[in-house]
């Protein structure tokens, strides 16, 4: 990766991680509400039965009522698990989810493991980001799980990015590695950027 776009990678990481560190609780309880019935539309709209989701950490945008709510509904949501050759296992989420610190001190279920191919059953994979921009392209946070997991699937289902409204940004850099997203779920807007890849 040139320099330049690692730089202004990092630059860029630093000032969302900041903004995100500085929201107040009320607005984080806010922004998962509002994520969580955004979510929801958007399993209805694509009649999704099986689909991926991530545990949101304290700074994210939450999902957690959202993967709640989807269990509770009868969706497979496959939660990812980081494994140190910068692959993700997967495990089911259950009603009564055990939560531990991941190999990156992220929340990760506790239960039994599923390869990183189980998640090529899925009809929508819902990731992390930093932020997105109008063409679709994910800043994720540097580690590349969700760019190698999105780049190695074949018939990829759509995948929508979590970001709050103030990181969908006009460019974000890009190397040749990132993986677009078809779409972005904010607490106020959903939006399709790009075409699904099926």
């Amino acid at each position: 990766m040139p320099d330049e776009i690692a730089d202004a990678k990092r630059a860029l990481r630093a000032e969302l991680r900041e903004r995100r560190q500085l929201l107040s609780q009320h607005a984080r309880d806010a922004a998962a509400a509002a994520i969580a019935q955004r979510l929801d539309a958007l399993v209805d709209e694509l009649g999704v039965r099986s689909m991926s989701c991530f545990l949101s950490t304290t700074t994210e945008p939450g999902t957690r009522d959202f993967v709640d709510a989807a269990v509770r509904r009868g969706i497979r949501v496959l939660l990812p698990v980081t494994r140190a050759d910068g692959l993700l296992d997967w495990s089911v989420a259950t009603p009564d989810l055990d939560i531990a610190e991941g190999l990156h001190g992220l929340p990760e279920p506790v239960g039994e493991l599923l390869g990183p191919i189980a998640v090529n059953d899925v009809d929508l994979l819902v990731i992390p980001a930093a932020a997105v921009d109008r063409s679709g392209m994910r800043l994720g946070w540097g580690r590349g799980y969700f760019d190698k997991t999105i780049g190695s699937m074949e018939g990829c289902p759509p995948v929508y990015a979590v970001v709050y409204d103030s990181e969908l940004l006009d460019e974000v850099p890009r190397d040749v590695h990132d993986q677009p997203v078809t779409g972005v779920v904010t607490p106020t807007q959903t939006l399709r950027l790009a075409p699904a890849r099926r």
